[in-house]
């Protein structure tokens, strides 16, 4: 039978991430992961994610990255990044961590909040969910999901 592991971590018990094995590798470091992104920097991130060409990742804009992580990292870079001059990823309170085995899943909401070299302000409420596995001792991510719903 193979063993499910579920903690959601809120700022009162985000230490509990620990008993899922997590904690050593990535998730203590969940917060390095947010403050990376927010460097205008693909460089930056880059340690979290697996190299493997055929990776997968949604993002608000383009809708998807199909050929890994260089794909991913250039377009970030140029849709985003070389547009902008700062950039703040603010994780919320609600992040949910499961473990089964080598493979884990985070979901958490947070805020991004961009400055763009035009002068325009960029605000979202945003969705993320991470498919992590774990290689040689590290946690990577596999595929991600970034999503902001529809303004209404």
């Amino acid at each position: 039978m193979l063993k499910v592991e579920t903690v959601v971590v809120t700022g009162a018990n985000r230490a509990a991430i620990s008993g899922l094995g997590l904690a050593s590798d990535a998730l203590v470091g969940f917060d390095r992961y947010y403050d990376a992104w927010s460097k205008l920097n693909t460089d930056a991130p880059a340690e979290f994610y697996a190299k493997d060409a055929d990776c997968v990742f949604f993002d608000v804009a383009p809708l998807k990255y199909t050929k890994g992580w260089e794909e991913y990292k250039a377009g970030v870079q140029r849709n985003f990044f070389d547009t902008a001059t700062s950039a703040k990823l603010t994780p919320n309170d609600d992040l949910k961590v499961t473990r089964r085995g080598n493979v884990a899943w985070t979901t958490v909401t947070l805020h991004v909040s961009v400055k763009e070299k035009s002068g325009a302000d960029l605000n979202l409420e945003c969705r993320h969910t991470a498919i992590w596995e774990k290689r040689g001792g590290k946690w990577l991510i596999v595929h991600e999901h970034l999503s902001a719903p529809l303004q209404g």
